[in-house]
């Protein structure tokens, strides 16, 4: 199936564990990566629904967006302000879903998004018009790594390759062939984003520095955006993985896991593992 919509995952810069961690200005968005939002939109004019779904402090976050879309000059950014799951059911939410050009998902916890809106009217609307449409879903830190089917849902980066580190759950299901993790380097989840690897070795993990996020294509082509780095795990080539065998709490081991480090403007094909580096010479970046 050819999916016609964009998904614009963001590595983040919001602290779920700290309520006022979520209060930034977004100065990392304003000054690019929020740009390319706008751009895959349609432009200043597009239709933009944030979701603040996933903050602890859903009315300040959303008017920092608020505020960082007016400064990139757009005129039509709504909220949704869903916190229940019967929101999800109301005329006017989903009119505000079947009108969009985009949405934004915030940060905070991603599970609160699956909690109280997959699997609802609007969770279907969202599917159905990134299938069918030229509809662009963007989120940044929790509001991207809900977007894949299988989703970290928390989980220790301190217990590093100990079995259990990471937590795992059913996400939002835009992508399918796709693991994401957020606040990739500052917060030190190589280890855990390893070990989802270790347990879906027919998915590749994305590792999303902060500042710095995807713009994919057709569900299947991917360029990279920001300032920052994406890491990249391909385990399709796994000799050995321990994970099965070994009890709860355990190290795992894995071996021939391949690793992509990859920066702004590179592109990467999901179906044939193909990556195109850009060249600085070629005034890409």
């Amino acid at each position: 199936m050819t999916i016609k919509g964009t998904l614009i995952p963001i590595g983040g810069n919001e602290d779920k564990a700290l309520e006022q961690s979520e209060m930034y200005t977004l100065d990392y968005v304003e000054d690019g990566i929020l740009s390319h939002v706008v751009r895959e939109a349609g432009g200043t004019d597009a239709r933009i629904v944030i979701v603040p779904t996933a903050s602890s402090i859903p009315k300040e976050v959303a008017q920092n967006y608020l505020q960082a879309f007016d400064t990139l000059g757009c005129v039509n950014v709504k909220v949704a302000d869903i916190r229940k799951r019967s929101h999800c059911e109301e005329n006017d939410i989903i009119s505000l879903f079947t009108e969009a050009d985009a949405v934004m998902f915030s940060g905070g916890d991603q599970s609160k998004i699956v909690k109280y809106i997959g699997g609802t009217t609007v969770h279907k609307i969202l599917l159905e018009r990134y299938q069918n449409e030229e509809f662009v879903i963007a989120g940044t830190s929790a509001g991207a790594m809900c977007m894949s089917k299988e989703m970290v849902s928390g989980g220790s980066s301190q217990e590093s390759l100990q079995k259990g580190a990471v937590k795992m759950r059913e996400g939002m299901g835009f992508i399918h062939s796709l693991i994401i993790d957020t606040h990739f380097i500052k917060r030190g989840r190589f280890g855990r984003l390893a070990e989802a690897m270790a347990v879906h070795p027919e998915l590749l993990g994305i590792g999303l520095a902060e500042d710095t996020g995807l713009i994919i294509k057709n569900g299947n082509e991917f360029r990279i955006i920001g300032s920052g780095m994406v890491i990249l795990y391909d385990p399709s080539q796994l000799t050995h993985n321990t994970h099965k065998i070994l009890p709860e709490g355990t190290p795992i081991s894995m071996s021939n896991l391949i690793v992509h480090i990859l920066a702004n403007n590179d592109f990467f094909t999901i179906d044939n593992r193909k990556i195109e580096i850009s060249k600085l010479e070629a005034g890409l970046i």
